[in-house]
């Protein structure tokens, strides 16, 4: 029997040299050689990867953001499909405090090539600027000037006091959405504004902290936070998978776990007014009944408190509209009880594929690969549905279509070329469509010595 499982693995390892999707180096360019340095909540403020976007494609322009040294928000410009140098500007604000939630965040309005930047808020107010009309089109001259003045409103709409996770999103009616959460950690509500007509106004919470949850051990927690991998459009169709956080410590078995636990589908077909779960039920309504943690069939993928899930990962949607995620967690198999999350993590923590088939089922696969590291990985899908997923310390392992998502193997190992990155990044997920994955990551350092803050971009050969 040994000997049988041999030989199959010596198959499998075979098959997957030969068929699963390759990158190759286009170039790694530095966008600051001084970018502002300091670990808080286990990441970096220019590199989370829940940062929707720091590096974005939009028309012929791809853009970049971070804080420099000084403090101070930087944003960059350069053609897309050039490795030449990048423009930059600084924007008059500086990060108000030594918090990595504080990212800084793009998005573009195709309806008037406006470029809209959110910027240094955890449970604050958003900083947020926008351009002038055009500017993500036109080519003019790339500086500050062309933006607007920083304000604690989405252009005179007030999105409230306790603001954290700004993402923009563009919607398949090419208007622009903005997704944030409200509220704390374990006791906040997913959010939802639009940006059509050039004015902003309010769709409402999606996801509320409402309900009640019962551990695996007993214990009760009656408030908690969604926290969403993606919120993604493909074909008409929304998509959104996430983790739900307690606020009650007692349904961990350990006080230095994480209260996260399942992971949860649900989407919706009219913008993110309403929501479905996988088998097509009504469930929600935002603004007046949003998705909570007792919605009905929303789990698919159940896992109690004990294992370190983490929260916001990543996710893509293929082009049969099925949704794909990547979650990691500590496996039974190591310990049923997680008593440090960071310890824990890196020494024990595996990757984790989940997808979504046509009939509404999801399947979870393990990714053969460890993340030696308590951050997070990116997932991104090219035309051919083939997958690519960044693990921490830009490690690119990557599976094919063709073998079901079966043939895991590393195409690009950021360790061994010696990019002594910080484990999580940051992708450029609009562009893909282009044949190139970029990938901003800062080089690390010690203390708050600053340190390079890069793009690595690579051509998928799918």
């Amino acid at each position: 029997m040994l000997v049988q499982f041999s030989l199959l693995w010596l198959v499998y390892a075979i098959s997957a040299v030969l068929s699963a999707p390759t990158v190759s180096l286009v170039s790694n360019t530095e966008l600051d050689a001084r970018g502002i340095y300091f670990v808080s909540y286990d990441g970096l403020v220019n590199v989370n990867s829940f940062q929707l976007s720091g590096v974005l494609t939009h028309g012929n322009f791809q853009y970049a953001a971070w804080y420099t040294s000084s403090r101070y928000a930087i944003l960059a410009r350069r053609p897309v499909n050039s490795s030449g140098p990048w423009t930059t500007l600084q924007l008059p604000r500086q990060l108000s405090t030594n918090d990595s939630h504080n990212v800084i965040t793009l998005g573009v309005s195709p309806s008037d090539g406006r470029i809209h930047v959110a910027l240094d808020c955890h449970s604050t107010v958003v900083y947020y600027t926008v351009s002038e009309p055009g500017l993500a089109t036109n080519g003019a001259s790339w500086v500050a000037s062309r933006f607007g003045s920083i304000t604690t409103t989405l252009s005179g709409l007030g999105v409230g006091s306790q603001i954290t996770y700004p993402q923009f999103v563009i919607t398949p009616d090419n208007n622009l959405q903005f997704v944030y959460r409200s509220g704390v950690s374990g006791n906040g509500a997913t959010q939802l504004a639009e940006y059509r007509n050039g004015a902003w106004s309010n769709v409402g919470s999606w996801a509320s902290a409402t309900g009640s949850y019962t551990s695996t051990n007993g214990a009760r927690s009656n408030a908690r936070n969604l926290y969403i991998h993606g919120f993604t459009y493909r074909n008409g169709r929304l998509h959104v998978t996430g983790t739900w956080r307690e606020q009650a410590g007692g349904v961990m078995c350990n006080n230095g776990g994480l209260t996260n636990h399942d992971t949860v589908y649900f989407y919706s077909d009219d913008r993110g007014r309403t929501w479905r779960n996988s088998a097509g039920s009504s469930i929600a309504t935002s603004g007046s009944n949003p998705v909570n943690v007792n919605s009905a069939g929303i789990i698919v993928d159940s896992l109690n408190a004990d294992h370190g899930l983490m929260n916001q990962e990543s996710q893509d949607v293929d082009s049969n509209g099925q949704v794909h995620a990547i979650i990691s967690y500590v496996p039974g198999r190591f310990t049923q009880c997680v008593t440090s999350y960071q310890r824990d993590r890196t020494s024990y923590a595996r990757p984790f594929h989940v997808f979504r088939s046509s009939n509404g089922t999801f399947t979870k696969m393990e990714i053969p690969f460890a993340l030696n590291s308590v951050g997070r990985s990116q997932i991104v899908m090219d035309a051919q549905d083939n997958v690519y997923v960044v693990l921490p310390f830009v490690r690119v392992v990557t599976a094919s279509e063709s073998s079901g998502w079966t043939d895991w193997t590393m195409a690009y190992d950021g360790v061994a070329q010696g990019l002594n990155a910080f484990g999580e990044v940051t992708v450029d997920r609009a562009g893909v469509s282009n044949g190139v994955l970029s990938i901003l990551y800062q080089v690390k350092s010690s203390g708050t010595n600053p340190s390079s803050v890069r793009v690595l971009d690579l051509r998928l050969n799918g």
